[in-house]
């Protein structure tokens, strides 16, 4: 490639006449490369390379410093100690070489704050002695490759102080407020800055969901016809003058919200029924004609948030997925860059969707002047253009699907699809309302209304049309979208017919979905659009909240783990606590306030609020029994235990201890929603309970008690096996020391008492001895094939089956266990494998062929949940996605990364191996960051005489949130 004008010209003093361009993923490094050409080597950081370690692994003379605690040293400017990661040390050695070899170096990393970060630590560990320039691509395009030239710059060291800033936020925050979860709910537990806050938000959902009681209320509707033998639909709306109550009139108790009580008409179904038989033989009228203009105006570009809103409404993509897509859409030069929060369009884009637009619909469709949206966010993080296609002229869909997968397809095609409709002509059209009234036999009036849009211009919905969140109580929602009315005029006579008295329900506010979570964290300001995937992957992969069907269900142990938070750092959960301080950290990223000034007011405190570090020390006690406890019902409260849920009641207070002593207790499914534990079903487990522990009689075998049992997975029955007695203790053989002298008696290794689940049949309140003993004297042994291999009749987890063995057959039935002869098994056995077994299930969803292998991708329904299996390899659908939000791209990724990982290997017997590896292991790691101490810790003396200059921090040590090749958005701390 000829050296080109617009690109820089290579530093002197070298030879080479080449120069280093270091981009984050290794995607970019080929599209990029071909722009360049000859004259620049490109080259991928992987993402990150150095990071905060873990205090566990920081040099031994660290631990007991100010460092030790978060790797962090709180007493000299909250300076982070960095290390490079392990698995980045070949890389950073490979880009010191090609920079050996080069007269410049180009750092262009992503135009964020993470990029800038990442550009900073770049520049500090490889330590340049050559010229340095800062570049960035909105695009990976040949245009915007070109463009990025003409504006190389430094390093901006503001974004890079707020990254920093952030990172060092959130160890600290997680690393506080996570050892008291440990201590007063469960061990493994974790808070995070924005992770906590989105839990409270589900978690305060299902509680409005467990206080709500439904209200009924009716209304009429009817068919009306006009003399033209025109007919439509319409609903009372006032009886009397009085307004008929509908869902919104409603509070959540059930009762009538204060401000409706007056003003409206509550129907009941007898009122509602009589109505209806008074308005028998009833001549209708219209009393009212309304006609109003209709306008509606395109939405605007996609931002990072709202395309995660809009790919999940119609995609059907998990937010993670949603930005693992644009990634690659991003970095094959596709889009535009995907973090953002900017709404605003280049001159080049809307010139672009302008030509499209007017091309594919027709030059009416475009207004006579571009569109200008101006973003609500004065974010200095993010790129600044929305997400749109790439390119200064958009490839429409079609021209473009060939060379994308399924995935990509859907969501460029969305991208486009929204990006040239923003830039068309509103929706035009015409919204009738119209009244009826007419007199009942009792002298009664009755008002029925029906309203219709009629749009007579398409204009941008022609394109595109937003998508809508599921709404509360939709029967009330206006249903006259796209539906005329009939031309009538006030007087006109109107025949009614089949008018009928409707009941309705109050819904209970709807629990988030991906998107609606989305939508109300970017309402709040809480957190990031770029870390909103990571933070909800993060709180289902934490238990705090499972994804049922696409809705967001909060764990118990989320309910305690917010109840503790709010009670004792209520601060650090308000949303609009949370909100500020990512104000704040825009405020340090645009240079207008210092990082260790605000980290300082954070966690020691300032004049102007508490620090987090006097609010941990000074707790005071924390009842755990009260924070993992929830009032149910009068007199049963649920408990979250070590081992789950579980409901309480009855009992007897100990007068010297206070504590209940002989409860009842009760678990909880796990599968059952908190708003479903209503009074009625806590009863209901209750009495189930209550036969916990019931002794069913003695095993005429040998002599053991049999026990019912209710389990964590189910009712149960077992023996109980007695501890050894006195004289068996005394008789154990005696082992000896070497020395001669014996050793002190082992407590003998107690056995395993039998258990048997109970079939779906039983019930731990009914279930008899003669059961228990059946259940326990499986497997049954059915008979012998004529090679003499037993067969035998089993109780699995899933479900009775044979076995003989290794081949195992499934039952039809519970009772076949009991009562299948060998002739019937033999038959079964005879049978090929597939027709012998239960009907095999189909697959949960076809995803298509995998590109390694050309073998088709599923997803089945297995023992321990959805899988993804070509037929070869499987593997299990994460806990924070779903089987509907599972793409073919995902699945492929999923599966590539189980081949990598290779079979699983067997935990090894020799200990002494495995401690030594370990202990090697540690010292490398020791001796690495030892030997690098002084180059990733600023001590106060480099400190103060450090100066920032050429695009190049002279600290060196800066923060990284993000590991190894993908840019992590919430701290893995947290």
């Amino acid at each position: 490639m000829d050296t080109r004008s617009d690109v820089p010209t290579q530093g002197k003093g070298k030879t080479t006449g080449k120069s280093l361009l270091i981009v984050e993923s290794p995607s970019k490094v080929k599209t990029i490369g071909g722009y360049l050409g000859d004259a620049y080597v490109v080259e991928s950081s992987m993402g990150h390379i150095r990071d905060l370690p873990q205090p566990s692994e920081l040099p031994a003379e660290l631990k007991k410093t100010p460092v030790g605690k978060f790797a962090v040293d709180i007493d000299q400017g909250f300076e982070p100690y960095y290390v490079v990661n392990p698995d980045k040390k070949k890389k950073v050695t490979e880009l010191k070489r090609l920079l050996k070899e080069c007269d410049a170096l180009y750092l262009a990393t992503d135009a964020d704050r993470e990029g800038e970060a990442i550009a900073w630590h770049l520049l500090e560990v490889l330590k340049p002695k050559v010229p340095v320039h800062r570049v960035t691509f909105p695009e990976i395009t040949k245009e915007a490759v070109e463009r990025g030239f003409e504006n190389v710059r430094s390093i901006d060291d503001s974004l890079v102080d707020a990254q920093e800033t952030r990172r060092v936020l959130d160890r600290i925050y997680g690393y506080e407020l996570s050892p008291v979860l440990w201590r007063k709910v469960s061990q493994g537990l974790s808070a995070g800055r924005v992770q906590s806050v989105a839990t409270r938000l589900v978690v305060e959902r299902e509680r409005e969901r467990m206080k709500f009681r439904p209200a009924q209320y009716w209304d009429l509707a009817g068919i009306f016809e006009t003399k033209a033998s025109e007919s439509f639909k319409a609903k009372l709306s006032a009886l009397d003058g009085m307004r008929v109550a509908s869902g919104k009139d409603f509070a959540d108790s059930g009762e009538l919200k204060q401000s409706a009580r007056a003003k409206v008409a509550h129907l009941d179904e007898e009122t509602a029924r009589g109505l209806v038989s008074a308005l028998e033989g009833s001549e209708f009228s219209v009393s009212s004609v309304e006609t109003k203009p209709y306008t509606r105006r395109p939405a605007a570009p996609f931002t990072t948030s709202t395309l995660q809103q809009e790919s999940a409404r119609k995609l059907r993509f998990s937010s993670r997925s949603t930005m693992q897509v644009a990634q690659r859409l991003y970095e094959n030069g596709y889009i535009t860059y995907m973090r953002t929060d900017s709404v605003a369009l280049s001159d080049q884009a809307v010139n672009a969707a302008r030509a499209q637009a007017t091309e594919l619909y027709g030059a009416d469709h475009v207004p006579s002047k571009p569109r200008l949206y101006a973003s609500k966010s004065k974010n200095a993080q993010e790129a600044h253009e929305a997400i749109r296609p790439a390119g200064d002229s958009f490839r429409t869909p079609a021209a473009v699907k060939s060379r994308l997968s399924s995935d990509e397809f859907r969501l460029y095609e969305l991208i486009w699809k929204r990006t040239v409709a923003s830039q068309m002509a509103d929706a035009k059209g015409q919204t009738a309302s119209i009244k009826l009234e007419a007199q009942t036999n009792d002298s009664r009036t009755a008002e029925f209304s029906a309203s219709g849009t009629v749009i007579t211009f398409r204009g941008f919905m022609a394109a595109y049309e937003e998508g809508k969140d599921a709404a509360r109580d939709a029967e009330d929602a206006k249903d006259g979208d796209d539906k005329r009315l009939p031309n009538m005029a006030e007087g006109d006579r109107l025949t009614g017919r089949d008018i009928e008295a409707n009941a309705h329900e109050t819904s209970p506010p709807p629990r988030y979905t991906e998107a609606s979570l989305v939508k109300a964290m970017d309402d709040l300001g809480i957190g990031r659009p770029s870390t909103y995937a990571a933070v909800i992957s993060t709180i289902m992969d934490r238990g705090y909240v499972n994804n049922r069907s696409g809705s967001l269900v909060p764990s118990w142990t989320a309910f305690s783990v917010v109840r503790l938070l709010e009670e004792h750092f209520s601060r650090y959960v308000d949303y609009e606590f949370t909100a500020e301080m990512e104000e704040d950290l825009d405020r340090i990223a645009r240079g207008e306030e210092q990082r260790t000034d605000w980290l300082t007011g954070f966690y020691f405190g300032n004049a102007s609020r508490n620090g987090l570090k006097p609010i941990v020390e000074n707790l005071g006690e924390i009842d755990a029994r009260a924070v993992n406890s929830i009032e149910i019902t009068d007199g049963v409260t649920l408990r979250v235990g070590r081992y789950g849920p579980y409901l309480e009641t009855g009992g007897t207070v100990d007068e010297d201890t206070g504590e209940i002593k002989d409860p009842i207790r009760a678990n909880v499914p796990s599968d059952l929603a908190p708003d479903e534990l209503t009074a009625e079903k806590a009863a209901e487990l209750i009495e189930q309970g209550k036969a916990d522990g019931r002794e069913l009689g003695t095993n005429p075998e040998n002599g053991r008690t049999i026990l019912a049992k209710d389990g964590r997975f189910g009712p149960y029955v077992t023996e109980v096996v007695p501890e050894p007695t006195e004289e068996e203790l005394a008789n154990q053989p005696v082992e000896y020391y070497k020395n001669g002298k014996p050793k002190p008696p082992k407590k003998p290794k107690k056995e395993k008492p039998r258990t048997a689940s109970l079939l779906k049949s039983m019930s731990l309140q009914t279930v008899t001895l003669e059961d228990a003993l059946k259940l326990l004297s499986l497997p049954r042994v059915v008979g012998t094939d004529d090679e003499g291999t037993e067969i035998t009749a089993q109780n699995g987890r899933y479900g009775p089956y044979l076995k003989k063995g290794t081949d195992s057959r499934s039952l039809s039935s519970e009772e076949q266990i009991f009562s299948i002869t060998v002739d019937e098994a033999l038959a079964i056995y005879a049978q090929p494998k597939q027709r012998g077994r239960a009907a095999a299930k189909p697959p949960l969803a076809e995803l298509g062929k995998d590109p390694s292998n050309d073998k088709p991708i599923v997803i089945k329904d297995g023992r321990f949940g959805p899988y993804v299996t070509d037929g070869e390899t499987n593997v299990t659908v994460p806990r924070s996605e779903t089987v509907e939000s599972m793409t073919h791209t995902r699945a492929v990724e999923l599966l590539a990364d189980k081949r990598a990982k290779g079979p699983v290997k067997k935990k090894s017997g020799t200990a002494k191996k495995s401690g030594t590896t370990k202990k090697t292991a540690a010292k490398k790691t020791s001796t690495t960051k030892s030997s690098s101490a002084s180059g990733t810790k600023k001590t106060s003396a480099a400190k103060s005489t450090a100066t920032k200059s050429s695009g190049t921090k002279s600290a060196t040590s800066k923060s990284a949130s993000k590991s190894t090749a993908s840019k992590s958005t919430e701290s893995k701390d947290h």
